[in-house]
């Protein structure tokens, strides 16, 4: 019986995975450039310009829903990571560090300067010295309202019908249908 070596992974595959990877990696840094080379263009857009803005986010993006507004400016490292759903608003200074999956539900409200990071590095300083990183996926449930300057950490995943109270940092995960609010956030009532 023969057997088999798999082929090595790559740090795309790594990332994707949740798994230590090199950040540095040229196939990652192409990526990243062909996300700034369009976000650039989408911040530069002018007001009207409704068909570019939305031809250049289906460029960048994973998925789009239908009723999507996300006002510049608008950063995040991929862009092929993040999937949105219909009816949502994303308004101005958004951050995705999308280095994994981000998925925004349907009838999702971002008020201004929320970010969202799946990015983070490891705890030992051996792995950090290496340039290794590591990404959690983030899932925000439909009907969410995160108030502006929110900030929503590594592998949280947000219930459907949930406010988060502007300037929170969302370190774990928030149930459903709650209001939610400080550093760190936490659960205040049922709405």
């Amino acid at each position: 019986m023969r057997k088999t070596i798999a082929p090595e992974r790559t740090e795309h595959e790594k990332m994707l995975a949740g798994e230590l990877y090199d950040a540095g990696d040229p196939g990652l840094a192409q990526a990243r450039a062909r996300a700034r080379r369009l976000t650039g263009l989408f911040n530069r857009s002018n007001e009207g310009e409704d068909d570019l803005r939305a031809s250049l986010l289906r460029e960048l993006l994973g998925s789009m829903g239908t009723n999507v507004l996300i006002e510049p400016s608008f950063s995040c490292d991929y862009g092929s990571t993040i999937h949105i759903g219909d009816d949502v608003a994303i308004n101005f200074n958004c951050v995705i560090l999308d280095s994994t999956t981000v998925r925004i539900g349907d009838h999702v409200l971002f008020g201004p300067s929320v970010q969202i990071y799946t990015a983070h590095h490891p705890v030992s300083p051996v792995d950090r010295l290496r340039g290794l990183e590591l990404a959690s996926r983030v899932t925000i449930g439909e009907n969410v309202w995160i108030g502006g300057g929110a900030i929503v950490c590594p592998g949280v995943t947000i219930g459907a019908g949930t406010t988060i109270g502007a300037g929170s940092v969302v370190v774990h995960d928030i149930p459903a249908g709650v209001l939610a609010v400080g550093n760190p956030c936490r659960v205040v009532r049922r709405v």
